[in-house]
């Protein structure tokens, strides 16, 4: 007798946007290797071609969009894309995101003195880059009866992280708006359709490496912070974040929904003592 994997990705059609950045690839490996056909979505095209190079040399699909999350006819155009090619999709992974250099205030600058045009860039970035492709590539699952969006919280919606007033504000709202949104589509749709989100930890990526990292590749002080309040006592691999993914992409996670999981090596719990 044959089992069903609940946490089988196979046939689905999965849609990661930002999927060009570090935490995106890894989110695009994992769903491949679950059994996806993944759209690779980026702005990035020499990127998301080696995405879909990788995917494709160890036998998955996957081809690649490019888009704009922020750009809403791009986004319409992107979906047809993927329409066009699979004629579905089941899943959405808003991994497009991240922090904006003028949106950060360092300890030496006036805490008034922020500039509020970078800071509204960022928060634009991460809550309307999840908010717009959740409208247009969420109305496909919501039609469809069944369906799974992913969006992508972070450390700075649980506790208050320093420097980085544009992000602590964007990624609070991304958990009110996956809490607001699960129910919505819920009432609306039923109880197929989820919406969840990941909280990573201290993740090394290309737009904190200069944070995290010296010239010399050590860790700089504001790094230590971090590992000294990380009872795992290191920074998370991007891959560490994909059984979480498939786990709320899939039919395994199906009671589940409006919640947000932290991947975090148990930042969030440690009081530091």
């Amino acid at each position: 007798m044959s089992e069903i994997n609940p946490f089988s990705l196979a046939g689905k059609v999965i849609v990661v946007t930002g999927a060009t950045g570090v935490l995106g690839e890894a989110f695009v490996l994992a769903a491949a290797n679950a059994g996806a056909k993944v759209a690779v979505l980026g702005r990035n095209k020499e990127k998301a071609d080696e995405r879909v190079s990788v995917v494709r040399a160890a036998g998955g699909e996957a081809i690649a969009v490019l888009a704009n999350v922020l750009e809403e006819q791009e986004v319409i155009r992107a979906k047809e894309e993927i329409l066009a090619a699979w004629g579905t999709i089941d899943g959405l992974v808003n991994a497009a995101g991240g922090n904006v250099p003028g949106a950060t205030i360092g300890p030496d600058q006036n805490l008034f003195e922020a500039r509020i045009e970078d800071t509204k860039k960022a928060v634009d970035l991460n809550i309307f880059g999840t908010v717009i492709p959740t409208h247009i590539f969420g109305q496909v699952i919501a039609e469809k009866g069944k369906g799974s969006i992913v969006n992508i919280s972070s450390l700075a919606a649980q506790q208050a992280l320093t420097r980085g007033l544009g992000y602590n504000i964007a990624k609070s709202a991304i958990e009110g708006y996956t809490r607001w949104m699960a129910v919505e589509l819920a009432i609306r749709y039923g109880d197929k359709v989820r919406v969840n989100a990941i909280a990573p930890g201290v993740f090394l990526t290309e737009q904190n490496r200069t944070l995290l990292t010296n010239e010399d590749g050590s860790f700089t002080a504001r790094a230590h912070q971090f590992l000294n309040n990380t009872p795992y006592g290191r920074l998370g691999k991007a891959e560490e974040l994909g059984g979480t993914l498939v786990y709320l992409l899939s039919d395994a996670s199906g009671f589940v929904t409006g919640e947000t999981i932290l991947v975090d090596g148990g930042f969030n719990a440690w009081s530091g003592v």
